[in-house]
């Protein structure tokens, strides 16, 4: 057996013989596969298209805040209003206190602090979370948590936002 493997004719027929079932067992294994798999790929892109439409159709007005070029229409006292309205926050457990806009070199901003008398983790979370993805120029530049003594899930909220226009 070893005696045919050293003669050059075996290899004269075995190498294109093994180079004609090659794409055979590709056509025979990897080709189903493949097909499976863009059927899969096809069916998420239909399924997270599907889910984009109705995310738009249900918030569409997010998008709206965006497309305003006007960019002096952002006000800290009306996002925040809105924001805390939201998670049932209210408006005396907080307050505002806004930097004019300042200009460095082309970049305009506006600073704000915010101090929330008292909220829970959650509700602040879902505060930060709403005025962060309404506003998208809206960045949050420090925040400090302090617990309220005596009560299990209760903190003041030192916060520090600033707005790129």
């Amino acid at each position: 057996m070893t005696k045919i493997f050293r003669e050059s004719s075996f290899y004269y027929i075995a190498i294109p013989l093994v180079m004609a079932i090659w794409p055979l067992a590709i056509w025979q294994k990897y080709l189903p596969r493949a097909s499976e798999n863009w059927q899969q790929q096809e069916k998420r892109f239909y399924e997270a298209t599907n889910l984009m439409e109705q995310i738009l159709a249900l918030d569409g007005d997010r998008l709206r805040f965006e497309d305003n070029k006007g960019r002096d229409k952002f006000d800290y006292t009306i996002a925040i209003d809105t924001a805390a309205r939201q998670v049932g926050m209210p408006s005396t457990n907080y307050s505002i206190s806004s930097r004019p806009i300042r200009t460095s070199g082309r970049e305009r901003t506006q600073d704000c602090q915010i101090i929330i008398q008292q909220a829970d983790i959650e509700q602040f979370a879902k505060f930060i979370s709403n005025l962060q993805t309404t506003w998208a120029s809206l960045r949050c530049e420090k925040i400090t948590l302090t617990r309220t003594r005596g009560l299990p899930d209760a903190w003041k909220i030192d916060l520090t936002l600033k707005y790129y226009y």
